[in-house]
């Protein structure tokens, strides 16, 4: 009979593989999600009668869907990728049901929208679903099964056969209704309506009975879908990486920087809009994001680099304009005024708390003046000093709300935002064949 290997979400599988590992999922994961997980495919009496230990069976990968989307996400998975891929997967289905009931001079079905279809998806949480095992194949059975779907007008779901059914509960039913995407397309269309879902990769029973390695099981962030983040400076660097591993740990792994452990390679704007011209010419396949500061020089240079045509797979940021900074202590010739620093002297320095390390009110100096601009570039006083304030955090000491990350936040979310779009993009409709290929 063999062993198969699943990727389950709350017992509904979205895609499997028998006697060999299929789709390596290790991208979706991290180390700590590996774990020993129930079995449907193991004899728990016979491990109890021989005594044996069923753990090395059981192990698996599994994490909570919500926490799983970030990783889809970044992996071009996002609510736009679904609808581009949902709304190609329905062409080429109607397409084949012209060329089919041409010959027959029948009606080609009316699809649902994608709208209608996630309103279908979030209005049926899958533990609201019934998951009795229903063995019969006759029509009361095959109505069980269908349960609370028996009534619906079914052929409007893409690939729906009457006939043509793995289904043995009403919970694998409305899996098959909506398993018509690539597997984690799926798993993000099911994430809003159940975030506290198990999803489960289980490798133990494929590598107990001999078909697999477990070597082969590693979670994993491939270095094609990992982005390279290039800033102005070492100090960039730093805050960032910190910020990713101590705020966003879930992701972090799909970040990678330019080393800096003995000093920055580009450093400076102009040198940073140097990097970003080579590369663009000599065709790096590499996700690259170069991120400027929100100050004169970082604008200056991010309209620079603006005249140039970066293919895809490159992006360029400034760091977020925030109110925050449209009324900050600003000191030059003229003396102490507030001011709006966005666009003039917001380094990345003042995304961090600046009340802490027992400074005076934070406040930023004047220094050069940018002739193409019209505008003067700020810098913010002490700024060393809370750069070393904040690299002493640790998780512990951001959860307990005593250092306020909100500025930060707003970085990572523009950076994080900004990579999954170029992920989206990346991705090729004319890529998406019909449903078999998962």
């Amino acid at each position: 009979m063999g062993t198969e290997i699943t990727l389950d979400v709350a017992g509904v599988s979205v895609t499997y593989s028998k006697n060999h590992r299929g789709i390596d999922h290790g991208p979706i994961f991290q180390e700590q999600d590996r774990k020993a997980v129930k079995s449907g495919q193991l004899d728990y009496d016979w491990y109890k009668k021989e005594d044996e230990d069923p753990t090395p069976s059981e192990m698996a990968f599994t994490r909570q869907l919500r926490d799983v989307v970030p990783r889809l996400e970044l992996l071009g998975f996002d609510l736009e990728r679904v609808r581009r891929e949902y709304d190609a997967v329905v062409q080429n289905w109607l397409e084949e049901r012209q060329s089919l009931l041409a010959e027959e001079d029948g009606a080609v079905p009316d699809a649902m929208s994608f709208v209608d279809f996630m309103e279908f998806v979030n209005a049926h949480p899958l533990d609201r679903l019934d998951e009795t095992f229903i063995s019969g194949s006759d029509d009361a059975s095959e109505a069980k099964i269908r349960g609370r779907f028996a009534g619906m007008q079914l052929e409007r779901f893409p690939f729906y056969r009457p006939y043509d059914s793995d289904a043995y509960s009403e919970r694998t039913f409305f899996g098959g209704l909506i398993n018509i995407l690539h597997p984690y397309s799926v798993l993000r269309m099911l994430a809003d309506a159940n975030g506290d879902a198990p999803v489960v990769w289980q490798y133990g029973p494929l590598v107990e009975n001999g078909y697999a390695q477990e070597r082969e099981f590693v979670p994993h962030v491939r270095r094609t879908e990992t982005f390279l983040i290039a800033t102005e400076g070492s100090s960039d660097v730093h805050i960032l990486k910190h910020a990713l591993e101590t705020m966003r740990p879930g992701i972090a792994d799909f970040f990678r920087f330019i080393d800096v452990s003995e000093s920055h390679p580009f450093s400076g704007t102009g040198n940073l809009v140097k990097f970003a011209e080579g590369l663009a010419k000599i065709d790096v396949q590499n996700k690259v994001v170069f991120v400027f500061d929100n100050d004169a020089e970082g604008l200056d240079a991010h309209q620079k680099l603006s005249t140039l045509t970066l293919p895809a797979n490159m992006r360029r940021i400034m760091l977020p304009e925030l109110d925050a900074f449209r009324a900050f202590p600003a000191e030059g010739p003229e003396g102490l005024h507030s001011s709006d620093i966005n666009r003039r002297a917001a380094a990345i320095e003042c995304y961090l708390d600046l009340e802490v390390g027992g400074h005076p009110p934070p406040k930023v100096l004047w220094t050069n003046y940018k002739k193409g601009l019209g505008i003067y570039q700020g810098a913010l006083v002490f700024k060393e000093s809370y750069i070393k304030e904040f690299l002493k955090q640790t998780p512990q000491t951001l959860r307990d709300g005593s250092y306020d990350v909100r500025k930060i936040e707003a970085v990572l979310d523009l950076l994080i935002a900004e990579c999954t779009a170029m992920a989206v993009d990346l991705w090729d409709p004319a890529e998406v064949e019909l449903r078999e290929i998962y």
